[in-house]
């Protein structure tokens, strides 16, 4: 099976044209979900909010942070940050209500889950 067959694949049973997607596709899919996520509530916060949240948690977790922060360090206290307050669901959760209505979690993936599926060795011709 070619890459473009397992996406299409995908595709077809995110559609539900073949009933329930295989869980490694909704595992893909529920990370570009919490990615889509994250990465939408980090593009909204200025440079000084994502300081402050930054500092916040490393403050919070009791960790001990060297000043400056470099961007990469402020980058990753804040996406741990945003990870709580977003509230995102576990898997199992995420995973019943997508089944019960995958068109709107459609609209919120990247796209990435896709790449995510990689044909095995033994599959590939």
């Amino acid at each position: 099976m070619s890459g473009d067959e397992v996406t299409a694949s995908g595709r077809a049973e995110a559609r539900g044209d073949r009933g329930d997607p295989p869980e490694a596709v909704l595992r893909a899919k529920y990370l570009d979900y919490c990615s889509a996520r994250v990465a939408d509530a980090l593009l909204r916060l200025s440079a000084d909010e994502m300081y402050v949240l930054a500092h916040e948690v490393a403050r919070g977790d009791d960790r001990q942070v060297e000043e400056p922060l470099s961007f990469g360090a402020m980058v990753k206290l804040a996406t741990a940050g945003i990870s709580k307050q977003l509230g995102l669901p576990d898997f199992p959760d995420w995973a019943k209500e997508y089944r019960a209505n995958p068109e709107y979690y459609e609209q919120r993936l990247f796209g990435l889950w896709e790449t995510e599926l990689k044909p095995s060795s033994s599959t590939a011709h």
